[in-house]
């Protein structure tokens, strides 16, 4: 399908011609905002429980709660994606996200509140991603412009990561953890406004009233059942399981090599970069179709460069190979476009709910079984081993793409 950026300019659309919809500015600029409040909130959220309890498992719990309940209410709640117009479910889930956030900024907030406040956010997080997602097939149509805008949503995603863990530890040097929690309530407003206002109002995409537990089973069922459908789930999710290893692994891995907690920030930050710099160079330079030939080869060599890890490398090299496998994370371009196409339209709200739930889970799943092999072997030979498993696991998943044509 091409877009009407494409035929009316007659040339491949780029990230510029998204922009140039005024509808995607808004929904972009939205996301950008709680993202930012989002990444704030998780590292005063964490040194709150620190500091309140003295317990490191409790303050990485409240990290983890981000990641735990996405699967469930991707898997319950995904029906209200295509149930309820579009726009009134992302103003909804932005505030109560806010309502949330202001919850655990109340002074004397017990820790077991707090907590529950952190998952429950997360709870929504699969709905307002998957409904925003779908949005962008209303806003930009099916063609070059849907995947473009998917890209730069990735990208900011993973720029405001980076940025706001930076602002987030700077912000904490001024103000109490409860009052940088304010900036995440005031970033769940704003975005809240953003998308009343400056997107328009559309129709559910389903018809009928059905209970939405019973809606967001049925649709999971339908998607899982289509053979097309379920091997680009199952390629969405994959690589994000195995890419983890690095990054959950930074800690320890800088403490063998010896390079402290400037190493951890910097492996940390590797990865995201690579990612960025990948999709940016894929969504500028190569055509459509050129994006789609590529899928399959960068999606089968990307965790690659893991196999590096055996020789233990410094800090730099270290760097460079997960900068390296982050390049590979273009082959989502080709992905989503694939995607849009196979998903019937009253479908399509619960099928990008559950890709981003499934993806966000099995990033969670990673990290652990990567922590736990840690506990067994060592740290670069976990990283080592998820390069040759999720190798041979993607290409697997590969070949289940190919044969669902």
């Amino acid at each position: 399908m091409t877009s009407a950026a494409e035929s009316i300019s007659g040339r491949p659309a780029g990230y510029r011609d998204a922009f140039a919809v005024r509808e995607f500015r808004a929904v972009f600029a939205a996301h950008l905002l709680s993202l930012l409040g989002i990444v704030t909130g998780e590292i005063a959220l964490s040194v709150l429980v620190y500091r309140v309890t003295g317990s490191p498992l409790l303050s990485a719990l409240a990290f983890a709660l981000g990641f735990l309940p996405y699967l469930l209410g991707g898997t319950l709640l995904a029906g209200v994606a295509d149930r309820a117009p579009a726009r009134r479910v992302l103003v909804v889930c932005n505030l109560l996200c806010a309502a949330s956030a202001a919850v655990t900024a109340l002074p004397g907030a017990p820790v077991a509140v707090l907590l529950a406040m952190r998952g429950f956010s997360a709870l929504i997080g699969p709905v307002l991603a998957g409904t925003r997602s779908a949005t962008l097939g209303d806003v930009l149509g099916e063609g070059d412009l849907f995947v473009l805008g998917r890209s730069l949503i990735r990208i900011v995603t993973q720029g405001a990561q980076l940025a706001g863990f930076a602002a987030g530890g700077l912000l904490l040097t001024a103000v109490s953890p409860r009052a940088a929690l304010l900036f995440t309530v005031a970033g769940f407003l704003a975005s809240a406004l953003l998308l009343r206002f400056g997107t328009r109002r559309r129709p559910a995409r389903a018809a009928g009233r059905a209970d939405v537990i019973g809606a967001s089973l049925s649709g999971a069922r339908q998607l899982l059942a289509d053979r097309r459908t379920r091997a680009l789930l199952l390629l969405s999710w994959a690589p994000p399981f195995f890419l983890v290893a690095p990054e959950s692994l930074a800690a320890p891995y800088a403490d063998a090599i010896g390079a402290g907690t400037a190493g951890v920030g910097l492996l940390m930050c590797g990865m995201p970069v690579g990612t960025i710099v990948g999709e940016v160079l894929a969504g500028s330079l190569l055509s459509p179709r050129a994006r789609e030939r590529i899928t399959l080869p960068a999606a089968s060599v990307l965790l690659l460069p893991f196999l590096l890890y055996v020789l233990r490398p410094s800090l730099g090299w270290a760097l460079a190979t997960v900068a390296l496998a982050g390049l590979g994370a273009a082959y989502t371009l080709g992905l989503d476009q694939w995607f849009v196409a196979a998903v019937p339209e009253e479908l399509r709200g619960r099928a990008m709910t559950l890709q981003t739930a499934g993806a966000m889970s099995v990033q969670g799943a990673g990290m652990a079984l990567a922590g736990a092999a840690a506990e067994y072997v060592p740290a670069h030979w976990a990283v080592a081993g998820s390069g040759v498993i999720g190798t041979l696991v993607v290409g697997s998943v590969v070949r289940l793409v190919v044969g669902s044509r």
